[in-house]
């Protein structure tokens, strides 16, 4: 380092010497989800979630575990607002996407559903329409008609969705005629053909067989590389195979979250420890 020495004989460090380039500042991820004292009503008297604080992170799997009952499918629910279908519910709390506070006054709920899709328990596939009309069906609601840009996010979708290669000669046939796993893949490409930013998923595997359930959670590993995804499970060893981190919900509360390998292996609470050995649930 050069050093300049003044007239009182101190040594102090020339401009030159500061560094050139100075080390990058690290900055932390902005969560997908940033969940602030939430809790959801469907009667004044009594909350079904109460003061949960969450932060989920992006492009990554998070399940959602605990008991029936324990406010799962309710808390999965508001992170697209799909509980306001339900006359009366209320939620309190914020709940931000990527920065944006998803219960602003400006913000429209169809606009939200449409940024976080969602995969139900039991397939639901438009039974009326055709597998190709299913996949499509939300981007010409939303007045998409460009014929080629139908057909790519069409091919992309089933091809994210990985039934592209199993009904690429059948796309006219009715979405209901598929197998039960295969229609809920189709409706796992329904939701992503309109590009949203996260993927919900209430039990998506819970009425397959075990060779369908497989395929789904193959599905969530390659959807999490382009997908925030959040699933509820009952199922543990699911959670195990396909979550990045785990929360646990008991009677409407947040009791831990944390990675899943940590908190299946060595819990902080004892009420987890409980219920992932099987003393309650």
């Amino acid at each position: 380092m050069t050093t300049i020495t003044t007239q009182h004989g101190a040594a102090t460090a020339s401009p030159s010497s500061a560094p050139a380039n100075p080390p990058p500042v690290e900055t932390t991820p902005l969560p997908a989800f940033d969940a602030t004292d939430v809790s959801i009503y469907y009667t004044p008297a009594k909350a079904a979630v109460q003061n949960v604080d969450i932060q989920i992170p992006a492009r990554s799997a998070t399940a959602i575990i605990g008991p029936s009952g324990c406010g799962k499918s309710t808390f999965l629910r508001c992170l697209n607002r799909m509980h306001e279908l339900v006359p009366g519910a209320k939620m309190t709390g914020t709940i931000l996407l990527n920065g944006e506070n998803l219960y602003g006054p400006k913000i429209d709920p169809t606009v939200v559903r449409r940024r976080v899709g969602m995969v139900f328990q039991k397939s639901n596939p438009f039974p009326t329409m055709s597998i190709k009309e299913n996949v499509l069906v939300g981007l010409k609601l939303n007045g998409v008609r460009d014929r080629a840009f139908l057909q790519e996010r069409l091919e992309n979708s089933l091809q994210m969705a990985a039934l592209w290669d199993e009904v690429k000669n059948d796309l006219d046939r009715p979405g209901v005629s598929l197998s039960g796993g295969q229609q809920q893949r189709l409706c796992i490409a329904r939701a992503i053909a309109v590009q949203p930013e996260v993927l919900l998923m209430d039990e998506p595997a819970s009425a397959l067989d075990p060779i369908a359930t497989a395929k789904i959670e193959d599905l969530i590993h390659q959807l999490k590389r382009e997908y925030t995804i959040v699933i509820v499970t009952h199922n543990m060893q699911q959670a195990t195979r396909v979550a990045d981190q785990t929360a646990f919900f008991y009677l409407g509360k947040l009791i831990e979250f944390a990675p899943t390998r940590d908190l299946f292996n060595n819990p902080r609470e004892k009420q987890t420890e409980a219920y992932i050995t099987g003393r309650f649930g």
